[in-house]
């Protein structure tokens, strides 16, 4: 029962609201689940930050979408479970040949999760929510959505295209995880923000692993492509 509960959150994209504010919605059903991950990105438990911190405190990330190119700044030193799990699927090319499959104009841009099938796509297991680390959810920033649940973030990110601190943690209250920020490319985002969106049908990742038709709001109507997402420098 409580699964099915989680589901039904997840593939809504109804906002949730908190304090009367929306907030980005993890689509990937079941992210506390590990039973249906590819053996290509193998599930792993959460770690402690002493073994998933970078020895970076600072890494550069390049996304080549489809509209230019944005350049990310992670900061594994205020958030660095959340930078290790990033980079994880950055490394494996997990977000390589995704989209931007949620994009609000006043809100954030989202993406991390579909194909540009519009297939929901597989993840490692949750990563423990890092809201308290003193980042805020301002214009420019990248976090990690979640479901309902703190500790739900898996792949899927946001940037901020506004100022969000209705999205911040608070006392008793957990928020929305900011582990970098835009440092070019701002230009590219507000681009993307302002494309056309309505409902598209897209498949959603069932518990059981299958993935079924379901109708999603917020959708770009031309596919806003995430080409690559890699360390700066990087040849790969």
């Amino acid at each position: 029962m409580k699964k099915n509960i989680r589901f039904a959150i997840a593939l809504s994209l109804t906002l949730v609201f908190s304090s009367c504010k929306k907030e980005p919605a993890n689509t990937e059903a079941g992210t506390d689940s590990t039973a249906d991950v590819p053996a290509a990105i193998k599930a792993e438990p959460a770690e402690d930050p002493k073994e998933t911190k970078s020895t970076e405190t600072l890494t550069k990330i390049i996304m080549d979408t489809s509209m230019g190119a944005i350049e990310l700044e992670l900061n594994a030193q205020k958030a660095p479970l959340t930078v290790a799990n990033f980079l994880k699927y950055v490394d494996s090319k997990q977000f390589d040949g995704t989209i931007f499959h949620r994009v609000i104009q006043d809100f954030m841009i989202q993406g991390g999760g579909f194909s540009i099938a519009g297939d929901e796509k597989e993840t490692l297991a949750s990563v423990k929510n890092e809201s308290s680390n003193g980042l805020s959810n301002s214009r420019g920033t990248i976090s990690m959505a979640r479901t309902n649940h703190p500790d739900s973030a898996t792949a899927q990110f946001f940037i901020n295209v506004a100022d969000n601190a209705g999205l911040d943690g608070a006392p008793g209250r957990p928020g929305y995880s900011v582990f970098g920020k835009v440092v070019a490319g701002m230009d590219v985002v507000d681009a993307i923000r302002a494309v056309k969106t309505g409902q598209k049908t897209m498949r959603a990742l069932h518990p059981d692993g299958r993935l079924y038709p379901q109708p999603f709001q917020d959708v770009p109507m031309k596919d806003v492509i995430i080409k690559t997402v890699k360390r700066s420098g990087s040849a790969q």
